[in-house]
């Protein structure tokens, strides 16, 4: 596969991962009653941000492989190596986009106002239909921009994912591991090129889901 294509699998597919718990962790995060311990999840949830990325790379290649309980289960029972694979890529991908898009999601969901929340549960609302019918409509925008930030995450991931797929052409090079492997050849014409076309791709991702939401707005009349 091209670097191209396997980045945008990669993303897609991190993406994917990534944002149904994603999307219950921030519901549970941002509307949920504080509870013991709440800080400690949320700063667990946001390590991936502020670690460097080969650390969670390194716990990653650890976790996976045949030196724990799960990795020896993944391996020898289940058959299923991840390791150096574009599966494990997405992987790191989704773990290391995660946080921005529960951060981002939980902050939509704890500005809609409680008021709605609390009449619909007067009427006998389960929580579920709550959040599909209340809660994501009125959080649309926040949501799209998690999930934007968290694709343009994985689309650029670098460091996990040279720890757990390594940066085999063909296989596992997505383009920021392309842009690497040319720097380091010293080929300077396709390092540029791949640096432009990864900054294009995420311009115009933002560009794009920004204008959307913002016609979707106009369309509510919602100025915001």
């Amino acid at each position: 596969m091209s670097p191209i294509f396997l980045s945008l699998l990669v993303a897609a597919v991190a993406t994917a991962l990534a944002v149904p718990p994603g999307l219950l962790l921030a519901w549970w995060l941002g509307i949920g009653r504080p509870f013991p311990g709440k800080s400690l999840i949320e700063t667990a949830l946001t390590l991936p941000l502020v670690l460097p990325p080969t650390v969670v790379g390194y716990g990653l290649l650890l976790v996976l492989g045949r030196g724990t309980s799960l990795g020896r289960l993944l391996n020898d029972t289940l058959h299923l190596r991840l390791l150096f694979t574009w599966e494990a890529a997405a992987l790191a991908a989704a773990i290391m986009g995660a946080p921005l898009f529960i951060r981002t999601a939980a902050a939509a969901f704890a500005a809609v106002e409680r008021d709605l929340l609390d009449a619909g549960r007067s009427l006998g609302v389960s929580e579920g239909a709550l959040l599909w019918r209340v809660l994501i409509p009125l959080s649309y925008r926040g949501l799209l921009a998690g999930g934007t930030l968290a694709f343009a995450r994985a689309l650029g991931e670098f460091g996990a994912t040279m720890m757990v797929a390594g940066n085999i052409a063909g296989k596992t090079q997505t383009l920021p591991l392309s842009l690497y492997a040319a720097v380091q050849s010293g080929d300077e014409a396709t390092a540029l090129r791949q640096a432009a076309l990864l900054t294009g791709i995420a311009f115009l991702l933002v560009w794009l889901v920004g204008g959307y939401t913002t016609r979707i707005a106009v369309r509510r009349g919602d100025p915001r």
